[in-house]
């Protein structure tokens, strides 16, 4: 596995969490998604959520943002209980950025369209929203296409563009839903820089990136955990998370090699 951080953010506990799960328990049709979930997201980490398919990974994302609320347990961010807040007020107040697995883009509009249409709504002023979306347009390498309907973009264009539309309100949270999936490992090389870049440029940044492709995440992030019938198995840093025999029995199995 290449590492491509030059470092790594060894100490989050002095730190108070920038967001946090609380005692979080959830059923969907009687089946048990999360059971006591206890989770902090701390400012300047990028952390990774790795398990099964359905372990609740994208369910704590949910939760995050505001799109379903725990049966029992709270939802905090920045100390304040947000568990009844609505979605959009989470994302203004809070300065949530959100990339989802599938879609977060308009198909009939242009790269740039779909550029304008998000920074009309969250930023007033017009030429610092012009500037915004041009630099965010030259830093990821898309002028060459901004002017090209998302539709006929490629995969990792499209999801250049959905990142660029979740920077776009300066986040301080940014969650990143399953970023890697149906990409061709070059595409999957340069997204994971953005990330890392984008905590180098913004120290004070938190990025969560749930994944099911563990050699991949686990060579970008601070910290992981592991979800798994329902509860985290394993937390830590990358190499103390795939020496966890709890780990490596219920998800990496015996032959996962770093």
């Amino acid at each position: 596995m290449a590492l491509i951080k030059k470092f790594r953010i060894k100490e989050f506990k002095n730190k108070k969490p920038l967001a946090k799960l609380e005692k979080i328990s959830l059923s969907f049709d009687k089946r048990q998604i999360l059971d006591d979930i206890n989770f902090n997201l701390n400012s300047g980490e990028i952390i990774g959520l790795l398990g099964p398919n359905g372990a609740g990974k994208s369910t704590m994302f949910n939760l995050l943002i505001g799109l379903i609320k725990p049966d029992f347990g709270r939802v905090f961010i920045e100390n304040e209980d947000v568990t009844n807040f609505p979605i959009y007020e989470r994302a203004k107040k809070f300065k949530i950025g959100y990339v989802p697995q599938y879609g977060g883009y308009f198909h009939d509009l242009t790269l740039v369209e779909n550029l304008k249409a998000v920074g009309e709504i969250i930023i007033k002023n017009e030429r610092e929203r012009q500037e915004k979306i041009s630099s965010l347009i030259s830093k990821f390498g898309l002028d060459n296409v901004q002017e090209i309907k998302a539709k006929f973009l490629s995969g990792g264009q499209r999801r250049k563009l959905v990142i660029c539309m979740a920077l776009l309100g300066d986040p301080k949270i940014l969650l990143c839903d399953e970023i890697f999936a149906a990409l061709d490992v070059l595409t999957i090389h340069m997204l994971k820089e953005i990330l890392v870049n984008l905590q180098n440029e913004n120290p004070k940044i938190c990025i969560v990136v749930c994944e099911h492709q563990a050699r991949e995440l686990l060579s970008i992030v601070d910290r992981a955990l592991i979800l798994s019938n329902c509860k985290i198995i394993a937390e830590g840093s990358p190499n103390s998370l795939i020496k966890d025999e709890k780990a490596k029995s219920q998800y990496f199995g015996e032959f996962f090699k770093s």
